[in-house]
């Protein structure tokens, strides 16, 4: 390609009267780089040959012809660079067809000094310009709606007159209008379903920097809160469910048959353990529910991959079994035996004797504290912290025998049943029980505790089944079951278990209305001695005199599973990450309280503790009532008589002040017990009015 001196001056003439400098213009030795080159040459033909820059008239059609030449062979390299010089040129009013450029172009033209037509190919952009082009004149003559007039300046805002946006959604590439502008709406059922306690009163922060914490704190909530109920919607699983036909009861259904109905792997879920020389059993799933350990009465000890049907580990500590515990993972898990407390890994080997834990008939483990809460024979509740392998606290009961437990999954607190038809609720840090409850008339055999913490339900030996709010700790619903249930346990999505006898009955929503008949029924062949659902499963877990048996439930488990959580499915490596974030993340036991809730509020200070604060800082109440004394007077009216009479005559108007309020009270007492008294004569005193002090 020839660079030729007519053509270097038109591409510095182009650099001079163009608004943006082309790169590499100049009459001096081009640049090295290609493309920039490449870009000068481009600019300066087009300035040829649209006849921007003066030139005589016999070098004109030749110095045109040549810039054509250069225009095509740009356009030949592909349609993406000329798109780009077309949009980097200041006034790109030229178009490339498919054969490169079309130059209808005359003898005449060239001599009159005119420009060439050239044929403007129709762009998609150029629809969306001329749309907006309306769009922006008709703007332009709508008043304005945003405060200000068409001069630019403000005006005046009425009194209770707000800001308003002006209508109409976000453009799209194709220069249509957004028909749904903004962020899709969310249910409120969803958004509340992820709400975590009240908002802070901020008005009541006094401090600056406290409150603009807190309010960036509350925007990270609600961005939360709303994200997570967003996602909810793209879960991908759902829960299942057990519909019978017209006039058929979901609790005659067989396990047999809901095997034959849904999917193979499904269906393998259900399965029997016949294990009839050291039962009775007890078992327990791992927080993800991938591992199940199994406990017999007789000292046999077995875990186990349930999914795959895989042995872990198999033995007999040739011992008396009273209970078994996985702990933080699938690696440990404790057995009460006869004496101690023993602690087991993964392959049977024992890691640790704790002959402090003797007699211990029920464990339960807290997994967000790291500690295994046991209650003995003894009547002692002793907790044990695993990571540093000391006991926290041991608390004497004074109730006999312990041998009901469980643990509220949303504050950790330790609820034990008592012979005596009580409920107490404990924590490590006291030694008197934090809630005291009558639940019935004879000895209590189970307790269970919903996942949110709301519901507590008990049995006893009354054959009753009571449902307690802990909120208010009021009574519900009660139930009478025909044999009693020995066994309760709560599903994820709040179906209860409870094993009567050698029978399971599992209810749905007993919390919520009374329920007339069970969910679903099953029979095994000897008495159940012990039960519990499988996490993140439509699975219940038995142990009975014959072993163990695996029953369907449909719609007991939570369908997806929170993988930073609870991953069933995770590797060696992942497990072992989320036991170090775990040990990092643990919680004090010191914070086991009856409302967590209320560990995140602001403690504001009253106007007593205030007003204590300052004493304590001053040594003296600026507020306190001065001592009397009687001013100085002439004439006589200051003799020590007078100055005593003074004296006499304010103390009996204190002592008055002292006798009225004292009447008063006496007075305000008298009709509370008259009240009490009325209550009681029309049999209207509650049960639990006889723990009242």
């Amino acid at each position: 390609m020839l660079w030729s001196p007519a053509f270097a001056g038109a591409v510095s003439a182009r650099a001079q009267t163009s608004h943006r400098p082309v790169p590499g213009a100049s009459t001096a030795e081009p640049r090295t780089t290609v493309l920039i080159h490449l870009f000068t040459i481009i600019a300066g033909a087009r300035s040829l040959v649209r006849d921007e820059v003066p030139l005589p008239l016999r070098l004109r059609k030749r110095e045109r012809n040549f810039a054509s030449e250069v225009i095509a062979f740009a356009s030949g390299l592909g349609g993406c660079c000329w798109d780009f010089i077309v949009l980097w040129s200041p006034d790109s009013s030229m178009a490339v067809t498919d054969s490169g450029m079309e130059e209808k172009q005359q003898d005449k033209d060239c001599g009159k000094g005119t420009s060439p037509t050239v044929k403007k190919l129709k762009r998609y952009w150029d629809e969306s310009q001329t749309k907006e082009g309306a769009n922006d004149s008709a703007r332009m003559e709508e008043p304005r709606d945003d405060g200000q007039n068409s001069a630019g300046k403000k005006r005046k805002m009425k009194p209770g007159e707000k800001w308003q946006k002006r209508p109409g959604g976000r453009k799209l590439v194709s220069g249509k209008e957004d028909p749904f502008p903004g962020p899709a709406p969310i249910p409120q059922e969803k958004i509340m379903k992820f709400e975590r306690g009240k908002k802070t009163k901020l008005r009541q922060v006094s401090n600056r920097k406290l409150k603009g914490r807190l309010k960036t704190l509350e925007t990270k909530v609600e961005l939360a809160k709303t994200q997570a109920a967003r996602f909810d919607l793209l879960l991908p699983e759902e829960a299942g469910f057990l519909e019978g036909d017209e006039g058929e009861d979901t609790c005659t259904i067989q396990q047999e048959d809901i095997a034959e109905a849904v999917d193979i792997t499904s269906g393998s879920k259900h399965f029997n353990l016949i294990l009839n020389q050291f039962g009775p059993y007890r078992l327990n799933y791992t927080c993800n529910g991938r591992y199940l350990l199994l406990g017999g009465r007789r000292g046999h000890v077995a875990a186990m991959d349930w999914h795959t049907k895989s042995l872990m580990c198999e033995m007999n500590v040739m011992e008396s079994i009273n209970d078994i515990k996985w702990l933080h993972t699938e690696n440990m898990f404790a057995v009460a035996q006869k004496k101690w407390l023993y602690m087991y890994d993964n392959q049977g080997v024992e890691l640790h004797c704790v002959k402090k834990f003797n007699d211990v008939l029920k464990m339960e483990f807290l997994p967000y504290h790291f500690l295994l809460a046991t209650c003995s024979a003894t009547g002692f509740l002793q907790y044990l912290d695993i990571s540093i392998g000391k006991e926290i606290a041991a608390i004497c009961t004074k109730s006999g025998r312990l041998d009901v437990m469980t643990q509220n999954p949303h504050n950790a607190i330790i609820h034990l049943g008592h012979p005596n038809g009580t409920v107490s609720l404990w924590s490590p840090n006291l030694k008197e029980p934090l809630v005291k409850m009558l639940c019935h008339r004879a000895a209590v055999r189970a307790v269970a505790v919903d996942n949110t913490g709301t519901y507590m339900i008990t049995s006893g030996l009354d054959r009753k089944l009571n449902v307690y709010d802990v909120r208010s700790y009021g009574l519900l619903h009660s139930y009478v079951i025909p044999f009693g249930a020995s066994h309760l346990s709560f599903s994820q999505r709040s179906l209860l278990a409870a094993g009567c006898g050698d029978t399971v009955q599992v209810y749905k929503d007993v919390h919520v209305k009374p329920a007339h008949k069970p969910y679903m029924v099953h029979r095994v062949q000897q008495g159940v001695h012990g039960i519990q659902f499988c996490p993140y499963e439509d699975v219940l877990g038995i142990g009975h005199g014959e072993g163990f048996t695996s029953m369907l439930v449909p719609g007991a488990g939570e369908p997806n599973f929170d993988a930073l959580e609870n991953n069933p499915f995770r590797s060696q490596k992942q497990r072992q990450e989320w036991e170090v974030k775990a040990l990092l993340e643990k919680v004090p036991p010191d914070l086991i309280t009856l409302e967590p809730g209320k560990l995140g509020e602001v403690d504001f200070l009253t106007l007593k503790q205030k007003h204590k604060e300052r004493v304590e800082r001053l040594g003296f109440d600026p507020l306190a009532k001065e001592k009397f004394e009687p001013k100085l007077k002439k004439k006589g009216r200051s003799s020590s008589g007078q100055l005593l009479k003074r004296k006499k005559k304010v103390a009996q108007e204190e002592q008055r002040k002292l006798i009225q309020e004292s009447v008063e009270k006496k007075l305000h007492q008298e009709k509370a017990k008259k009240k009490r008294e009325k209550i009681a004569l029309l049999g209207q005193r509650s049960t639990l009015d006889r723990f009242k002090k």
